[in-house]
């Protein structure tokens, strides 16, 4: 069984130094400092220029990857906080104040769990993927391993995201952004390596450049190996919540976002959110909608109200989920995801409410005008940065690599490596920034720097 002093580790990655206690005279304990890091990171900055699911609509807010990080912290925080309050009379004292900060933990893999995904979001993870797969790219697989080809050949946001938290890059200090590793393992949802994908919906947690990182947060949190032949480990509990906080924030947001841009009617928004409630929190639900009527006409509003009591309706009962499970997760042995092991009527509607969104949100005309888009323009850059080098020294290639900022270049030879650098050049972009920098190169603009 996992342990969870272990677990909540305050080393940081990339440090010697070691601190295994809270000093609670501190203005700010370990983990809050980790969340302080992410906050003030340029990568979390760039958050606000991703698209989430809907292009930025004009007039109209609906929500970016900087948003969507930002409520999955925060339900993050408030799941944790429960789970904490629950399990601390049952752990030893000296553990106590480590489980007292599970809360800020979640929250902190929350707001880092989209960090590594490029411009465009799934679309432009498949337009990487399919450049090596079934484009170009293909001629360079006889020159690398089976392993290095599949982080290629399927590029995933969350293996990225172990990167770049990690990754010297050039000109950087070693360590990466130096978090704890408590804090790393919450957001590591898939822990093994792209051979193992194909069983996990071609989901995987780390890249081989990453693999001594990976392997280092394992021994460090005691995660539980499940399989020593396959290299796949047990996820950490605070995973699980992390998975939860943005499962709910997906599908509940994601509803009120349609409900703004006119994709589904009041009527329709309502139905689909008082769906996750039953018995007396039905009965509740329903009369407070009532009185909340007869003070607010405003349906945005409406909506709102209908979105928070969703949230806390969800929070509670995937928290539930948690400790009626708790020693199977601490034993690796749970199945699935919180919100799918929640009460079968719940997860049917939890269920039917992400086949709405695929049919009426996901598929919406400007949902798909974006993604065609995102990519042939992830496309494109990929083709040309790459070209540019393995091949540097033809005078156009030698221009475009004068665009790659110094902490993207590498030191290293091998065709791995040197992709790895231009996949971190364009995953690190802004949606914007990779529309304009594929104007330029296809001579639509000029780039304004």
């Amino acid at each position: 069984m996992m342990d969870w002093k272990q677990l909540l580790s305050t080393r940081r990655f990339g440090v010697e130094a070691d601190s295994k206690e809270i000093n609670l005279e501190i203005i700010r304990t370990h983990f809050q400092r980790d969340y302080d890091r992410l906050i003030f990171s340029s990568a979390f900055r760039r958050l606000q220029n991703k698209t989430q699911v809907f292009p930025l609509p004009g007039s109209v807010f609906v929500h970016n990857r900087l948003t969507h990080s930002l409520e999955v912290a925060s339900i993050g925080r408030s799941l944790g906080d429960i789970v904490a309050r629950s399990i601390a009379p049952d752990v030893e004292p000296d553990v106590r104040p480590l489980i007292g900060e599970l809360g800020t933990i979640v929250s902190v893999a929350g707001l880092a769990h989209d960090l590594g995904n490029p411009p465009f979001g799934h679309s432009g993870e498949s337009a990487i993927s399919n450049f090596f797969e079934n484009g170009d790219g293909r001629s360079l697989q006889s020159e690398m391993t089976e392993a290095e080809w599949g982080d290629l050949t399927s590029f995933e946001g969350n293996a990225n995201l172990l990167r770049l938290l990690t990754h010297q890059f050039k000109g950087r200090r070693p360590g990466g952004m130096k978090l704890t590793y408590a804090s790393m393992a919450a957001m590591i949802k898939y822990p093994f390596d792209s051979t193992q994908r194909q069983n996990h919906k071609n989901k995987y947690g780390y890249f081989q450049s990453e693999r001594e990182a990976f392997l280092s947060i394992v021994e460090e949190t005691g995660l539980a190996c499940l399989d020593a032949e396959r290299g796949i480990y047990a996820r950490s509990p605070l995973a699980y919540l992390m998975e939860a906080a943005d499962d709910i924030a997906y599908m509940i947001m994601d509803i009120e976002d349609a409900h703004k841009l006119g994709i589904l009617s009041f009527d329709e928004t309502r139905e689909r959110l008082s769906s996750f409630f039953e018995g007396e929190s039905l009965l509740k639900f329903k009369q407070k909608l009532d009185s909340v009527k007869g003070i607010v006409t405003d349906t945005n509003e409406l909506v709102a109200f209908l979105r928070a009591m969703s949230i806390n309706e969800l929070i509670g009962r995937t928290s539930k989920v948690f400790l009626d499970n708790r020693n199977e997760i601490m034993n690796g042995t749970f199945s699935g995801s919180l919100v799918k092991n929640l009460p079968k009527n719940i997860e049917t509607e939890y269920e039917e409410s992400s086949d709405l969104s695929v049919r009426k949100i996901y598929n919406n005309r400007s949902v798909v005008k974006v993604e065609i888009t995102g990519y042939n323009v992830l496309k494109t850059l990929v083709e040309e940065f790459l070209q540019a080098i393995l091949k540097p020294d033809t005078n156009y290639s030698r221009k475009l690599l004068q665009l790659i900022p110094e902490q993207y270049k590498t030191d290293n030879h091998s065709t791995y490596d040197k992709c790895r650098a231009i996949l971190d050049f364009i995953s690190g972009m802004t949606d914007l920034y990779a529309m304009d920098l594929y104007k330029l190169i296809r001579g639509d603009s000029v780039l304004v720097i």
